[in-house]
């Protein structure tokens, strides 16, 4: 096991020895703290990850660590914050890194100003990630069985996933005051429009059944796994600016703790876990579904170590449902083969 984990080590070493360069052992232990925060908000990333990983060929689950990974560390956790800077602030991109270098703090003020825009993208798109599953109605396995049956049949109703998403980011827009209004229902759009985007381009190049195989397994699904990750990422990198404002700490310690998510992915589909417990899946999906609603309530700040624990609990839940369920099918078993005992 430990040798699988051989990259996020290494990693983890030399984000450590350039902390230490940067600021001593304090920023060390700093960026340490960020991966563990990384990693406990996440754990319903992974499997997720592995639900769209578990159709894609072994050549596409490596591309998700050695393409995947620089995108997740440099784009999503340093480019992308510098590009929220940019837009939120009206300046350039070298503005803005300037800005983080020079004035970390009024960086880290611009950022967080645009927390509401931040996070209506990410909410709608966690959203619709969410009602995609629920919504599908060729499952026939359910976890919560009296909210997910009838969300099953809903899902006959072309577009209800839209539909509702919309819906609730026009009734979030209203708590908010006018000024924002606007550029919150341009995000929340934006994410909506992302995912159809992701999940749409197959179908435009081949077809129903080709297109499938391609949102699944090439560079439309690699986006979309790019963006899923970075939806889970939004509130991670903003609170990040609660511990410290150096923008390179925060990619280092957060993009460590990406790493061993990644890892954890692949770990997942090596052991056949999806298959082993058959209600994580629905647990990470459930993850998803409460994070997305955090991330839209907009005028409640919700501590991060609430929002893990929120997604860890519903996953341990889902796998100890699993056991139970499992064990109950064994004993069922044992009872009809043997009718005399």
């Amino acid at each position: 096991m430990i040798k699988q984990f051989n990259i996020p080590f290494a990693l983890t070493f030399i984000a450590l020895v350039l902390a230490f360069l940067i600021g001593g052992v304090k920023d060390m232990i700093l960026v340490a703290v960020l991966c563990v925060l990384e990693v406990s908000l996440s754990l319903d990333n992974a499997v997720a990850n592995a639900a769209v990983l578990r159709n894609w060929s072994d050549k596409w689950r490596d591309r998700f660590m050695t393409f995947g990974l620089p995108v997740a560390v440099i784009g999503m956790r340093l480019l992308f914050p510098l590009l929220i800077v940019a837009v939120a602030g009206g300046i350039g991109l070298w503005q803005a890194a300037r800005l983080a270098l020079e004035a970390p703090d009024q960086y880290a003020a611009i950022l967080t100003s645009a927390h509401h825009e931040v996070s209506a993208f990410g909410g709608a798109f966690l959203l619709m990630v969410f009602f995609g599953f629920m919504f599908n109605a060729d499952k026939e396995e359910h976890w919560i069985e009296v909210i997910e049956k009838p969300f099953a049949r809903l899902g006959r109703l072309s577009a209800i996933e839209v539909a509702l998403t919309l819906g609730i980011i026009a009734l979030v827009s209203t708590q908010l005051p006018d000024g924002e209004r606007a550029s919150f229902l341009l995000a929340g759009g934006g994410g909506v429009i992302a995912f159809i985007v992701a999940h749409g381009v197959g179908d435009l190049v081949g077809g129903d059944a080709t297109g499938e195989r391609i949102v699944r397994e090439g560079v439309a699904g690699f986006m979309y796994l790019e963006v899923l990750d970075s939806s889970f990422s939004f509130d991670g990198v903003i609170g990040a600016f609660a511990l410290t404002n150096n923008i390179f700490l925060i990619a280092l310690g957060l993009g460590v703790g990406a790493a061993y998510i990644r890892q954890m992915t692949l770990i997942l589909l090596k052991k056949g876990t999806l298959a082993q417990y058959r209600f994580l899946e629905h647990g990470a999906f459930w993850a998803i579904g409460a994070l997305a609603a955090i991330m839209l309530c907009v005028n409640v700040d919700v501590p991060e170590v609430v929002t893990g624990l929120i997604g860890a609990c519903t996953i341990g839940v889902a796998v100890v449902s699993s056991i139970i369920v499992q064990r109950r099918e064994v004993t069922r078993d044992a009872t009809s083969d043997n009718p005399a005992s």
